[in-house]
Protein backbone atom coordinates (compact mmCIF):
# COMPACT_ATOMS: atom_id res chain seq x y z
CA UNK A 1 0.00 0.00 0.00
CA UNK A 2 2.84 2.40 0.75
CA UNK A 3 4.23 1.79 -2.74
CA UNK A 4 0.89 2.81 -4.28
CA UNK A 5 0.89 6.07 -2.34
CA UNK A 6 4.47 6.83 -3.41
CA UNK A 7 3.62 6.18 -7.07
CA UNK A 8 0.57 8.41 -6.96
CA UNK A 9 2.58 11.13 -5.28
CA UNK A 10 5.33 10.91 -7.91
CA UNK A 11 2.79 10.96 -10.78
CA UNK A 12 1.01 13.99 -9.33
CA UNK A 13 4.34 15.77 -8.83
CA UNK A 14 5.36 14.95 -12.40
CA UNK A 15 2.05 16.28 -13.72
CA UNK A 16 2.43 19.52 -11.77
CA UNK A 17 5.91 20.13 -13.19
CA UNK A 18 4.45 20.16 -16.73
CA UNK A 19 1.64 22.58 -15.91
CA UNK A 20 1.93 26.30 -16.37
CA UNK A 21 0.32 28.44 -13.65
CA UNK A 22 -2.35 30.93 -14.65
CA UNK A 23 -0.77 34.19 -15.77
CA UNK A 24 2.46 32.51 -16.92
CA UNK A 25 3.96 31.21 -20.15
CA UNK A 26 6.39 28.36 -20.83
CA UNK A 27 9.31 29.22 -23.10
CA UNK A 28 12.17 27.05 -24.31
CA UNK A 29 15.58 28.69 -24.17
CA UNK A 30 18.95 27.61 -25.49
CA UNK A 31 21.14 27.54 -28.53
CA UNK A 32 21.49 23.75 -28.77
CA UNK A 33 19.90 22.06 -25.79
CA UNK A 34 16.65 23.77 -24.80
CA UNK A 35 15.65 24.38 -21.20
CA UNK A 36 12.06 25.13 -20.22
CA UNK A 37 11.39 28.33 -18.25
CA UNK A 38 8.03 29.48 -16.92
CA UNK A 39 7.75 33.26 -16.97
CA UNK A 40 5.00 35.73 -16.03
CA UNK A 41 2.91 36.98 -18.95
CA UNK A 42 3.75 40.53 -17.85
CA UNK A 43 7.26 40.02 -19.27
CA UNK A 44 5.75 40.11 -22.77
CA UNK A 45 4.92 43.80 -22.29
CA UNK A 46 8.36 44.79 -21.02
CA UNK A 47 10.48 46.68 -23.60
CA UNK A 48 13.64 44.69 -22.80
CA UNK A 49 11.85 41.36 -23.35
CA UNK A 50 10.18 42.67 -26.50
CA UNK A 51 13.59 43.65 -27.85
CA UNK A 52 14.84 40.10 -27.22
CA UNK A 53 11.82 38.67 -29.07
CA UNK A 54 12.38 41.03 -32.02
CA UNK A 55 16.02 39.95 -32.29
CA UNK A 56 15.00 36.29 -32.15
CA UNK A 57 12.38 36.83 -34.85
CA UNK A 58 14.86 38.62 -37.13
CA UNK A 59 17.54 35.96 -36.73
CA UNK A 60 15.53 32.75 -36.49
CA UNK A 61 11.89 33.41 -37.36
CA UNK A 62 9.07 31.84 -35.38
CA UNK A 63 8.87 28.32 -36.81
CA UNK A 64 9.70 26.09 -33.87
CA UNK A 65 9.24 22.32 -33.82
CA UNK A 66 8.81 22.17 -30.02
CA UNK A 67 5.39 23.80 -30.31
CA UNK A 68 6.10 26.47 -27.71
CA UNK A 69 7.84 29.79 -27.84
CA UNK A 70 11.51 29.00 -28.42
CA UNK A 71 14.20 31.59 -27.74
CA UNK A 72 17.50 30.37 -29.21
CA UNK A 73 19.83 32.51 -27.13
CA UNK A 74 22.16 31.42 -24.36
CA UNK A 75 20.41 30.47 -21.15
CA UNK A 76 22.76 32.80 -19.24
CA UNK A 77 21.65 35.77 -21.37
CA UNK A 78 17.99 34.87 -20.86
CA UNK A 79 18.41 34.62 -17.09
CA UNK A 80 20.30 37.92 -17.07
CA UNK A 81 17.53 39.69 -19.02
CA UNK A 82 14.66 38.22 -17.00
CA UNK A 83 16.40 39.02 -13.72
CA UNK A 84 16.26 42.71 -14.73
CA UNK A 85 12.50 42.50 -15.28
CA UNK A 86 11.59 41.63 -11.71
Amino acid sequence: MAVGKKLRRSFSTEKRSNEVPKGHLAVYVGENEKKRFVIPLSYLNHPLFQELLCRVEEEFGFHHPMGGLTIPCSQDLFVDITSRLR
